[in-house]
């Protein structure tokens, strides 16, 4: 139930809208569309308001090309460790998990810090590191004070989230975003202050929020009092964990360990400055070094699926002709049918939640 501050904020934001055209907010975090959807906070937003998922799914965005190279190494008897999210998702011709089944070397790890002390037994090992800007400096940090045993190389395929929402309002023309919920947890490292060029270039109002179901709604309604006042500007609503400045010694490990290129996300492609690889000094663990590995190719999209146009904005996850059909949780074609911050897998389970509270928008 919710309480009644949050009941007056939601009236305000009937209130506000109640003139305006149509407007779309991007959450750009999984997990916030995970708050969007088991809260059901769509069936309480105005008829003119329309909350839509970003790119903000780490192992969704990881080309199939990537998961291809890394069955290869497991199958060549080199044991790959990966995260559970990317166990499941499907490369070109299947995925780790299956893989596995026909006797690749895969091993689920909860860290990275897992993966470094499995390997301290010797078998030549590589790590899977996938992630926004979150998971990147547990990483970077062990890499720059010499942690890693030398049998463990590392598969870059981190991203950058900032480059990515760039891309977004530069390139995909047929999507008109009116505001932007701004990742919260990625925001505590590289700071609000990550944001800033989305009010300043393309004067669109930016929101960084929580996660607790009210913090998605303060920032709702945020962005359409500055859409409503012209009052378009960077607002901090996670001031209780995300300084201006962000986290600056974690990003410094990360920029110590890693340097900034470009890089592909699934079905999307090329974007500039969006990914991470190891610096020159570390490259004993870089393991596209060490195997030759070719991340060229893959099958990102298999006929059908609308992946790459829910991660942009184009398309909501019952747009796809797979949705719910063969495309299922337990049997994912997709890449974001598989992880807990993937929005068809969201979908799939809460999609049709509601709160089930009266508003009383006439009180």
């Amino acid at each position: 139930m919710l309480n009644i501050d949050v009941r007056r904020i939601v009236r305000k934001i009937h209130e506000l809208a109640k003139d305006m055209d149509d407007i779309k907010i991007m959450g750009f975090c999984g997990t916030h569309e995970y708050v969007i959807s088991y809260y059901g906070i769509r069936s309480i937003m105005p008829d003119n308001v329309e909350l839509i998922a970003g790119p903000g799914c780490p192992v969704c965005v990881v080309p199939a090309s990537y998961i291809d190279e890394c069955i290869r190494l497991a199958l060549d008897g080199i044991r790959v460790f990966t995260y559970g999210d990317m166990y499941r998702v499907p490369g070109s011709k299947m995925s780790l998990s299956q893989a596995r089944a026909e006797g690749a070397d895969v091993k689920v790890v909860y860290s990275f810090l897992d993966a470094i002390k499995l390997a301290r037994d010797g078998k030549e090992s590589v790590f899977f590191g996938i992630g926004f800007e979150t998971t990147q400096p547990s990483v970077a940090s062990r890499i720059v004070h010499g942690d890693v045993p030398e049998n463990l190389k590392i598969v870059s395929a981190y991203r950058l989230t900032p480059p990515i929402m760039r891309y977004i309002l530069e390139k995909v023309k047929d999507v008109k975003i009116n505001g932007i919920i701004a990742p919260g947890h990625v925001s505590t490292i590289t700071g609000s202050k990550a944001w800033e060029f989305l009010p300043k270039e393309f004067k669109i109002p930016v929101v960084v929020a929580g996660f607790e179901p009210y913090d998605v709604i303060i920032a709702i309604f945020e962005i359409l009092r500055q859409i409503k006042f012209k009052d378009l500007r960077l607002f901090n609503e996670y001031s209780r964990a995300v300084r201006e400045e962000g986290n600056v010694k974690a990003w410094q490990y990360v920029m110590k360990a890693f340097r900034i290129s470009d890089a592909s996300w699934r079905g999307i492609g090329l974007v500039e400055k969006s990914g991470l690889e190891l610096r020159n000094e570390f490259i004993k663990y870089d393991a596209k070094v060490e195997y030759g590995l070719k991340f060229k190719g893959g099958r990102d999209v298999i006929p059908g699926c609308r992946c790459a146009d829910v991660i942009l904005g184009r398309a909501k996850p019952t747009d796809c002709p797979l949705f719910l059909k063969v495309c299922r949780p337990s049997s994912p074609k997709g890449p974001c049918m598989v992880s807990s911050e993937g929005t068809c897998a969201i979908w799939a389970r809460y999609g049709t939640l509601k709160i089930g509270i009266n508003l009383n928008l006439e009180e």
